[in-house]
């Protein structure tokens, strides 16, 4: 969860507003805009920005807003993001609930101010986005090009609660890029459901960026499809220093089958075949991905194939999820795998996870690296790997730093 704790003063009187964010960076910088435009409102509100990609993350939602209640009695509670969007009637009929707001509608100042208890709309609409003044933090900015997916993953509800793929106007991203840029961030995060799918190209979109706005030091790149991901885009990071050697793939099974009956347009080898390309121009490329355990008929075969897959790939961050069922979704119809077994699959794979960030990290001990320098005394490598740092570096600048051992995870400078 990411919090804005926004106090206003208005009449003599401070005003409370606080947004609660759940799930991915996409929501996170939904609530940036949020917040940008509720300045100047003059009553006390608690916003909850929430997520659906799972059932687990609609029901520490719903918990958040039990305990939002009884730590802002007097405050209006809003809930808004991909859960109020599928599930409208759920937050509404929950009685620590003032309004509940969809989608597309927590963009509109208007409708954050004044609606009625219930406004969500349909999610195929055109959208429009106010430009974002300041983010989180001094160092990095997250950046949304486009919401929404047209493929059909078996698995996945969130294409229900964003709609088709729709791309923010190429004319927006170039100014809100410069925004940031003048405003000191030094790192762009790009965001959205399905970054690699932009209307048009996100290849031709990131070489106009970047041709655009010459000053952005560092360019991250959120999930990627690698159904999506062809040679355009490794010669493409070749020519641009500024795109981070990290990058994040939605995999989801190393199985050629299972990744079929989940709708993917990717397989094993194709996997294999990109990132041993992307490390032959870029050898100091990192890989993280996203992976379900237990999705029905998963067998222990099956799941074996992910594990080759991650070792012989050396994919190092590893966001494993235990298969969820979301009504509504073709996958719910399939033959189950039972719950014990799809958490103890995701305990063996995130075990393994864990080895190789570990190697990871043993072999950069005594490199210097550029880092890019957050709050709390650490920041990140260009390869994404968190640093502590001395206690006298600046809050978002990008410094050389000698690594000198490892620690929690994480590399002491």
């Amino acid at each position: 969860m990411r919090y804005y704790l926004i106090f206003f003063l208005f009449s003599g009187t401070i005003q409370l507003m606080k947004i609660i964010t759940f799930g991915c960076r996409m929501n996170a910088f939904e609530s940036a805009v949020i917040a940008r435009l509720i300045q100047g409102t003059h009553k006390d509100m608690v916003i909850l920005n929430t997520c659906a990609v799972t059932a687990e993350a609609e029901r520490q939602c719903r918990q958040a807003i039990r305990k939002a209640r009884r730590d802002y009695p007097e405050a209006e509670i809003v809930v808004t993001g991909c859960a109020a969007q599928l599930h409208p009637e759920v937050f509404e009929t929950m009685p620590e609930v003032d309004r509940v707001i969809g989608n597309l509608e927590k963009l509109s100042k208007d409708t954050l101010r004044h609606s009625d208890k219930c406004v969500v709309g349909e999610i195929d609409r055109d959208i429009s986005i106010p430009l974002v003044m300041d983010f989180e933090g001094k160092s990095k900015a997250f950046l949304q090009i486009q919401q929404g997916c047209d493929h059909a993953c078996t698995f996945c509800i969130v294409r229900f609660a964003r709609g088709h793929n729709k791309g923010i106007p190429e004319s927006q991203l170039i100014e809100q890029a410069k925004v940031f840029v003048q405003n000191g961030y030094k790192e762009l995060v790009l965001t959205g459901a399905d970054v690699a799918s932009y209307p048009g190209g996100l290849v031709p979109l990131l070489d106009r960026l970047l041709q655009a706005v010459p000053d952005i030091q560092r360019l991250r790149l959120g999930s990627l499809d690698p159904g999506a991901l062809d040679d355009d885009f490794i010669q493409l990071v070749k020519k641009y220093s500024q795109i981070m050697p990290y990058f994040h793939l939605s995999i989801q099974s190393g199985d050629n089958m299972i990744l079929k009956r989940m709708g993917r347009r990717h397989t094993y080898e194709s996997v294999m075949n990109w990132i041993q390309k992307m490390r032959q121009i870029c050898p100091l490329a990192t890989f993280g991905a996203d992976f379900i355990t237990g999705f029905p008929t998963e067998s222990e075969e099956q799941f074996n194939s992910t594990l080759q897959l991650v070792k012989t790939a050396n994919i190092t961050h590893l966001h494993v999820f235990p298969y969820s069922e979301r009504p509504g979704t073709p996958a719910v119809q399939m033959p189950q795998v039972p719950i014990k077994i799809r958490k103890e699959r995701a305990a063996k794979l995130r075990k393994l996870g864990q080895e190789l960030y570990e190697k990871l990290l043993k072999s950069m001990v005594g490199k210097v690296v550029p880092v890019l320098t957050e709050g709390n005394g650490s920041g990140m490598t260009d390869n994404y790997v968190r640093v502590i740092l001395p206690s006298d570096c600046v809050e978002g600048e990008i410094v050389d730093i000698k690594i000198k051992g490892v620690q929690n995870d994480a590399l002491v400078g």
